[in-house]
């Protein structure tokens, strides 16, 4: 892909997000994470009440972009085979002879949705760990790629309301980010109401394609990062862990940090933010911008912080305040 061409891809990310706020009032932050997490090459957890048009969002993204799509709906009786496929036994007409021939799952596509993924056991939830490392499923001494570009966009309810199960951590750490999405503004709302109740009809147009995502993936690695932004992405990954961290907050309600690879997703994730805003090179507000989604999932905190009611987005947002930026971010 040369220059023109380039400028020519990057300018569509903004088409495609004023595509999905045809059907999606406000939220434009979430649909740019949503965007930089596939630009990033990762996976990404949505977290809201009923009612927030999570799922809504993430099909509605998928209409703008030219790319095969499946819902998983995930109930307490799903089993890891309606996710992954399997064997089925079938009889050749010719010859009269009967095999085995495994069929595909919905999880061979480029954006699978796992609608409610904390609405399935375990080992149902354990069945997608293979297919978001490896980009591959394994059956039957058998390994099958995935197609490219492969994403699971999952949401998931409130872990506080019945009947969910929550997702191990090994499982949240597969997910790039992890993003909590609020309430509406009284305006939205509004807007929200009128859009819903009246005769408008949102007409989507798809903007990229398959291989539009893969040439920008392949350039995010390329987006400049400068020495002292890299590190003080490793400061402040480092001042999550309660025995190095410089942060009160951090000491007193961090039970363990992050590790490094919460800052291989900051970096990404930076490098895909300063891409949609048509830069080739990370500033402190792109680390600023993501961090929250990357780093809520990766920070466990312990019984005295759930004792005291203190947010995970607290303690990140103090991490910032206790780490010193550096003087020269672009040096």
């Amino acid at each position: 892909m040369d220059e023109v061409q380039l400028k020519s891809t990057i300018g569509k990310l903004d088409d495609v997000i004023d595509e999905v706020g045809k059907v999606i009032v406000g939220q434009r932050d979430i649909i740019e994470e949503l965007l930089i997490s596939i630009l990033a090459g990762g996976h990404c957890l949505l977290e809201g009440v009923p009612g927030l048009a999570k799922t809504l969002m993430v099909s509605t993204l998928s209409k703008t972009l030219e790319l095969d799509f499946h819902r998983v709906q995930f109930t307490p009786d799903l089993m890891p085979s309606d996710i992954i496929g399997t064997e089925i036994l079938e009889e050749d007409h010719s010859t009269g002879k009967r095999f085995f021939k495994f069929r595909k799952g919905p999880v061979f596509t480029n954006i699978m949705l796992a609608d409610e993924i904390n609405r399935t056991p375990p080992k149902t939830q354990a069945a997608l760990l293979e297919a978001m490392q490896e980009h591959s499923v394994s059956y039957g001494g058998e390994r099958y790629e995935l197609p490219k570009p492969f994403f699971v966009l999952a949401t998931q309810n409130p872990v506080e309301q019945a009947g969910t199960y929550p997702l191990p951590e090994a499982q949240l750490d597969r997910f790039l980010m992890f993003i909590r999405v609020g309430y509406p503004t009284e305006a939205d709302e509004v807007e929200i109401l009128n859009r819903t109740t009246g005769s408008y009809k949102a007409e989507l147009n798809r903007v990229m394609g398959a291989e539009d995502i893969v040439a920008l993936q392949s350039f995010v690695t390329s987006v400049e990062i400068s020495t002292p932004i890299l590190n003080y992405v490793a400061q402040i990954v480092r001042a999550t862990r309660p025995a190095d961290s410089p942060v009160e907050l951090v000491q007193k309600y961090v039970r363990w940090g992050a590790g490094p690879r919460a800052g291989q997703a900051l970096v990404r994730c930076a490098k895909a933010k300063a891409l949609i805003s048509g830069r080739f090179a990370v500033t402190l507000d792109d680390i600023r911008f993501v961090a929250k989604a990357v780093l809520r999932h990766r920070i466990l905190l312990s019984f005295q912080a759930e004792a005291e009611e203190i947010a995970i987005e607290a303690v990140i947002e103090a991490l910032f305040k206790g780490v010193p930026e550096p003087k020269s971010p672009i040096a």
